[in-house]
């Protein structure tokens, strides 16, 4: 009895439909899975990288000189683009482009926003792949489970021995499907809240580096005895300006 029951007996007797289904949730599970420890290892190195990058960077005694320190520590590129951004609005004045001629803050405004919604996408790409596995792998599996309680039952009205012995066998097998897709969902639903907060903890203190690039960007058309200063003396120029994130970016 016992040779006869059980996952291995299962997916030996089942039909293509059920393989397919089976097939379908390790598929789902391996992909979860190394999404997982890709985009956990991707978002701890950005979230303890992030603030000594930032630190270097305001520590600088010229943008140029920021961005490059910045780029030797925040080896994710998560808040580095942010500092090229800012870089290139400020060559494009010393270049005499034709851009030049637009009023800085907006130009600034409009660099800064653009490489903090790449970064953002950095951040969040595969989100969809674990909300996705998290929603339908139950399903998927009960619908393993639904098919193979089908023809459980079909054989056994067939064979015309339909004693408790002979339905709970099956039917309890074609459970296991169910408990497939659920050991699938369960750690790609928790997987998706754990990044999701990590992610949007990064995505804050990105929020922060931009405003106090904005500020810094645009501190030399606000006064002409700031128009040389550096980052490291415009370390903190953000918290003092009265300018608030939603109104700057």
């Amino acid at each position: 009895m016992a040779a006869s029951n059980g996952v291995i007996h299962y997916l030996q007797t089942s039909d293509a439909v059920t393989h397919a289904v089976a097939w379908v949730l390790l598929a789902m599970s391996v992909a979860s899975w190394c999404f997982l420890i890709v985009k956990s290892w991707v978002l701890v190195r950005a979230k303890r990288q992030g603030p000594r990058a930032v630190a270097r960077f305001w520590q600088a005694h010229s943008l140029a000189e920021g961005v490059s320190a910045m780029r030797a520590i925040d080896r994710e590129r998560v808040f580095l683009p942010l500092a090229q951004a800012a870089l290139a609005v400020v060559e494009t004045d010393t270049a005499g482009a034709l851009l030049a001629r637009v009023e800085r803050g907006e130009r600034v405004l409009r660099a800064l926003r653009g490489a903090l919604q790449a970064s953002q996408r950095r951040l969040e790409f595969g989100q969809v792949l674990l909300a996705s596995v998290g929603s339908t792998a139950p399903f998927v599996g009960l619908l393993g489970t639904v098919w193979g309680i089908y023809h459980a039952l079909g054989s056994i009205a067939a064979s015309g021995q339909a004693m408790i012995e002979n339905v709970a066998g099956p039917v309890g097998e074609a459970l296991i499907m169910t408990a497939f897709g659920l050991v699938v969902a369960i750690p790609a639903v928790l997987a998706y809240n754990i990044l999701g907060r990590l992610a949007r903890q990064i995505g804050d203190d990105l929020d922060g580096f931009a405003h106090d690039l904005h500020a810094w960007a645009c501190a030399p058309e606000e006064g002409a005895g700031r128009r040389d200063a550096s980052p490291r003396e415009l370390q903190q120029p953000a918290r003092g300006e009265g300018v608030t994130r939603a109104g700057a970016l």
